[in-house]
């Protein structure tokens, strides 16, 4: 579980975990090594915690996906240990922290663009690239590419979000489509899964609320009623991963809005927030909130 320091990364490592997989949490914040750039209290030591929590069973690590010597190291360990890698979720990004929302491409901070770039693209590719011989390596693999919004949605550019978030977002639609390109003949599968506006720790910062009165939001944010908890799209990707005929979604993405609903699962509160049908339908329509037909 590459990127479980916070937010739906450490969701679908607990929920892995939960479910029975041995899983590996890699996260840059530590609290030997101290927090990373994002400068984030969460630490990825507190993800291990909770896997244990859950009765699960796995491994906490410190791994910045941008050094392939370390990613490298981390492949040598699950392969010595385990002997085979089953499932790959490339959740790493933090890039957000560069964002410059309403900015356009000559007036956003470039290095800050860059790192973005980096952060969101480079760390995916390099972890990939090393990891899938040990996937090859036996029949079954899955690698999971998080982003943010579906597929048809990124084929128009996000006004607004600033041109490197938009295409580090957008690039994550080639990285699936290429991979699945390239593993044709070979038994893993590659696609690609977005959550809906998710209630991270950050964005319940943002708003001056926790998870318990995350509603209390919607009084200046309307349109947070569709927001949902980092398990859900968790879940959702946990019962993928349990998925037989998983391959049949090859080359596609897929929301936590359309897991809950292929596989039952729902958040933690019983709905099922189908976020990207409503942001299509409902938020840039410009039409008032309401979140009734779509939980």
């Amino acid at each position: 579980m590459a990127g479980a320091t916070r937010g739906c990364g450490r969701a679908i490592a607990v929920e892995l975990a939960r479910a029975g997989a041995y899983v590996y949490a890699t996260g840059r914040s530590s609290r030997m090594a101290g927090r990373s750039e994002i400068n984030r209290p969460e630490t990825i030591e507190e993800t291990g915690e909770m896997m244990a929590a859950v009765g699960g069973a796995g491994a906490a690590l410190r791994v910045d996906h941008l050094e392939p010597g370390e990613v490298s190291a981390l492949v040598e360990r699950v392969g010595a240990e385990q002997g085979r890698l089953d499932i790959l979720v490339n959740d790493i990004f933090g890039g957000d922290a560069y964002a410059e929302f309403g900015k356009k491409l000559w007036e956003h901070d470039l290095p800050g663009g860059l790192r973005m770039l980096r952060m969101g693209i480079d760390t995916h590719l390099i972890t990939a690239a090393i990891a899938l011989p040990l996937m090859l390596s036996h029949a079954g693999g899955l690698i999971i590419e998080m982003t943010d919004g579906t597929f048809e949605y990124n084929k128009t550019f996000r006004k607004g979000v600033g041109f490197y978030y938009d295409l580090v977002k957008a690039a994550v639609e080639r990285i699936t489509i290429g991979l699945t390109a390239e593993l044709d003949g070979e038994q893993c599968t590659a696609l690609a899964v977005t959550p809906g506006w998710l209630r991270s720790e950050a964005m319940l910062d943002e708003f001056g609320v926790t998870e318990q009165n995350w509603r209390d939001a919607t009084a200046k944010v309307p349109h947070f009623c569709i927001s949902e908890s980092p398990a859900y799209v968790a879940r959702g990707i946990t019962a993928l991963a349990a998925d037989p005929a998983v391959a049949r979604y090859a080359g596609t993405s897929l929301t936590s809005g359309q897991l809950a609903r292929i596989y039952g699962v729902t958040d933690t509160d019983g709905s099922r927030p189908n976020c990207w049908t409503y942001v299509t339908e409902i938020q840039d329509a410009g039409l008032p909130a309401r979140e009734t037909g779509y939980r």
